[in-house]
């Protein structure tokens, strides 16, 4: 393949995990190292087209194996504290809630989308914060 069918594969693998198909990073490696390749046959070193598959190959599984969990892990959201921080907190539950549905809480004067992990709630039940999941809480009677 020439060098600039490796560059444009390795781009559209970057721009697939971009735009299209979140692969939780595997096609940044992938499309590195296709981009990789190209550059080393735009330098002028004759691979075969064995041998660049070969170097795409070894080139993809080193990246992946020692270099993708590090990278997730910069990547990752840290957990928001101050969400975090709701944990054990008392609420009120803004309508009824059927046993395990969803529905609306309202804590520190917001109202939350909340999880009912117990028995069916009224509304006006109190509420405690259990965990929270993203921007639900999810709350049992106290």
């Amino acid at each position: 393949m020439p060098w600039w069918g490796w560059i444009v594969l390795g781009a559209l693998l970057l721009g697939a995990e971009l735009f299209v198909i979140p692969t939780d990073f595997f096609l940044v490696f992938l499309g590195g190292s296709a981009i990789a390749v190209g550059a080393v046959a735009w330098l002028g070193i004759a691979l075969s087209p064995a041998a660049q598959w070969l170097l795409f190959a070894a080139l993809a599984v080193v990246s992946l194996v020692f270099f993708r969990r590090r990278f997730a892990a910069r990547m990752a959201q840290p957990a928001n504290p101050r969400v975090e921080g709701l944990v054990g907190e008392v609420g009120t539950a803004r309508e009824p809630i059927a046993a395990g549905g969803t529905g609306s809480v309202e804590l520190r004067g917001t109202p939350w989308s909340a999880q009912n992990l117990g028995d069916a709630l009224e509304g006006g039940a109190r509420v405690r914060v259990e965990r929270v999941e993203g921007l639900t809480l999810c709350v049992r009677r106290i």
